[in-house]
């Protein structure tokens, strides 16, 4: 696109009422459209100035749309081209879907059908245009460390880490599961002034209140059932550098007093003992719950969340963010491409679409699995839609129009075909879903979506699913 501002848009009708009124219906986006009324006129314009996107209909008196398409697909193949007409058919689709159209529009169309697919259009531009940049450039590594992206959500995320790092202020990280709320945590403390201190991460959620006590306070011997001897703990470990406490909202409020008392003190008394000790920590929290709520339900207690809610930082899941989809995706192909030793340069134009287009539930962890299955199935040096799990087997436009059942014994069969392969694609995403969501661990996965273990892993044979580290 030559105009960063505005994209430029092109009809070609030789009817001037049509061309008119599609540049009255395109007005309300954000793009310049201009018409012509034959297929010679719009070629000279073409020539003369850039358009990303060239609207025609197929039949016209002065070279039809076909030939339009052609020349276009020939000399300017950086140009989006929509094909509409009134003389709709499988085969006509089919052909200027074979010839490279962006789609086909039949007429009559609808303001919004019109609009819906021309935005689309300009959608995908973007995601070419940054597909290719991102193709070409080197991976830069950030102060902010993994925080990549260009979106105005991850900015603001990105300056809210640069103001705090330097203080020694708490900081609580809101965002859900997989969206990378450690490494916030690990920006702060890579920018902060005990960068060169140790950074401890705990996951709250996985150890038991008593287990997390001793592990956060330390214990002296005898001080319970099995204290054979005096263990440090990970504040004394940590005096003068960061703990990062994740999913704080799992912690009863006995642990959760201790640990206000910490703040407000810096002092701790490990399990069993009656000796203060006193270290320098920071501590940074992060939770995928709504405190607020639990506060107002009586299960957190209100004094420790308005201690912790000194600089809260949100982040945003992965689909409130879609242009950092890619960035991201080429951050982990090179890192992983390092790490297998393997060459590969890019993700094709059908996975880049597909990969931009997914909801991400599990966010940026999700994505970081996927890409890296896609680089250990990947043979060639560019990532398809074959080499990612969650979309591999599914069809293009064209594919649509192929084997078109001609009796209703036909269309049985086939939407019995049909029906089978998407049992068996949800099958698959749905045991890949699982164990991308829990570290690839068939047994958390199994638990998590409430299979037996047995189950599950018939499932896993089914599809051939294996971890992908067993696949090296």
């Amino acid at each position: 696109m030559t105009d960063k501002d505005k994209s430029t848009v092109l009809i070609i009708d030789d009817e001037l009422p049509i061309c008119r009124n599609c540049v009255k219906i395109l007005s309300s986006l954000e793009c310049e459209v201009e018409y012509a009324l034959n297929g010679y006129d719009a070629l000279k314009m073409i020539e003369t100035r850039s358009f990303d996107i060239v609207i025609t209909d197929l039949k016209m008196s002065r070279m039809g749309g076909m030939e339009v398409l052609s020349r276009i697909q020939e000399h300017y193949p950086e140009i989006t081209v929509i094909v509409m007409t009134g003389y709709a058919s499988i085969s006509s689709a089919i052909e200027v879907m074979k010839m490279g159209a962006f789609d086909y529009l039949p007429k009559p169309f609808t303001p919004q059908e019109l609009r819906s697919l021309v935005q689309q259009a300009l959608n995908k531009r973007v995601i070419r245009f940054q597909n290719q940049k991102l193709e070409k450039e080197e991976t830069r590594r950030s102060i902010s460390h993994q925080l990549i992206g260009n979106s105005p959500q991850i900015k603001k995320v990105i300056q809210m880490v640069q103001k705090v790092a330097p203080t020694d202020s708490t900081v609580l990280v809101y965002g859900e599961s997989g969206t990378g709320k450690e490494i916030i945590a690990r920006a702060v403390h890579a920018n902060s002034k005990r960068n060169d201190r140790v950074f401890f991460a705990v996951d709250c959620g996985t150890l038991s209140d008593n287990l997390l006590e001793s592990e956060l306070f330390g214990y002296t011997k005898g001080g319970f059932t099995g204290a054979h001897k005096d263990k440090e703990g990970i504040f004394k470990l940590a005096d003068q550098g960061t703990v990062f406490l994740d999913e704080i909202g799992n912690i009863d409020k006995e642990v959760q007093g201790k640990l206000l008392r910490f703040l407000e003190t810096k002092e701790f008394l490990p399990v069993g003992s009656t000796e203060l000790q006193k270290v320098d920590v920071r501590l940074i929290f992060a939770t995928n719950r709504d405190l607020e709520q639990m506060v107002q339900k009586g299960l957190f207690r209100e004094d420790f969340y308005y201690r912790i809610f000194v600089y809260p930082i949100t982040l945003p899941a992965l689909k409130e963010r879609r242009m950092d989809i890619l960035p991201i995706a080429y951050f982990f192909l090179k890192q992983f491409c390092e790490k297998m030793g393997k060459k590969i340069n890019s993700f094709d134009e059908s996975s880049v679409y597909r990969l931009v287009e997914f909801d991400w539930p599990g966010n940026v962890r999700q994505l970081k699995n996927t890409v890296e299955r896609a680089v250990i199935l990947c043979e060639g040096d560019q990532i398809s839609l074959t080499d990612l799990p969650l979309f591999g087997g599914l069809g293009d436009a064209e594919e649509m129009f192929k084997n078109i059942p001609e009796t209703n014994e036909e269309l049985i069969k086939v939407k019995k075909e049909i029906r089978q392969q998407a049992i068996l694609k949800v099958e698959r995403n749905f045991v890949l879903h699982a164990l991308m969501k829990n570290d690839w661990n068939a047994t958390k996965a199994s638990s998590k979506v409430g299979l037996q273990r047995s189950n599950f892993q018939n499932l896993m044979k089914k599809h051939n699913i294996s971890r992908p580290d067993e696949e090296k």
